[in-house]
């Protein structure tokens, strides 16, 4: 039995920093391709334009921010919420210092198209390991709990809120941005049906054990 909680757990910690780090890798794709960023990409960037900090640094802070906005909320970190803060941001920074912007147009928008899916495998695999929820899902999850709002009207308002403080702090607003926030949805309900595996599943509720029922005599 220990060995079988031991590999379980193995598994969901490789879920977690390989969906984190693939997460990150996705985000400079679309930042390379130079056609738009990711909704609260737009944000990061233009905050970054005024402070001085890597794009990944101003991730990091903008992550610990939200975080501060759950106590209110009353939601509960985890130890996968607290890797999310920190990995994304790294690996977003050395993905960016290692990948060049392709020269075409033709191979900027492979670049989004190819960070759109990778972005939609990357949460899957970190949303399977189960390990907490990353800051911006918990503002939205601790958001629909206080507000009542339906879950994709309330997403979409923060992201149009992100977007234009972003925008107005010199942010990157195209294509890209609009494509990425109409797709990503799609694309995790089509990798979740091509991969079974990676498909969000609500943990079974344990049942009760079912009551003896004395055996009536002959």
């Amino acid at each position: 039995m220990a060995d079988m909680n031991l590999t379980a757990l193995t598994v969901r910690l490789v879920n977690l920093y390989v969906g984190l780090v693939l997460f990150g890798v996705s985000m400079a794709m679309l930042v390379e391709a130079r056609l738009g960023l990711i909704p609260w990409d737009v944000l990061h960037q233009g905050i970054s334009r005024h402070t001085g900090w890597s794009l990944g640094t101003t991730v990091i802070v903008i992550g610990f921010v939200v975080l501060l906005l759950w106590i209110p909320l009353r939601e509960r970190p985890g130890f996968g919420t607290l890797s999310n803060v920190v990995v994304i941001g790294l690996a977003l920074d050395e993905t960016v210092r290692l990948l060049p912007t392709p020269a075409g147009l033709a191979g900027r928008i492979a670049l989004v198209a190819g960070g759109i899916v990778l972005n939609a495998f990357a949460t899957l695999l970190y949303l399977n390991a189960r390990m907490g929820a990353g800051p911006r899902d918990g503002l939205l999850t601790g958001l629909l709990r206080l507000t009542r709002v339906p879950a994709g009207l309330l997403k979409v308002a923060i992201e149009i809120s992100v977007v234009a403080v972003g925008w107005v702090l010199g942010g990157t607003v195209g294509i890209g941005t609009i494509v990425f926030a109409l797709s990503v949805g799609p694309m995790i309900q089509v990798l979740s049906a091509l991969v079974p595996a990676l498909a969000l599943t609500a943990r079974p509720t344990p049942q009760p054990e079912p009551a003896l029922v004395p055996t009536p005599c002959a």
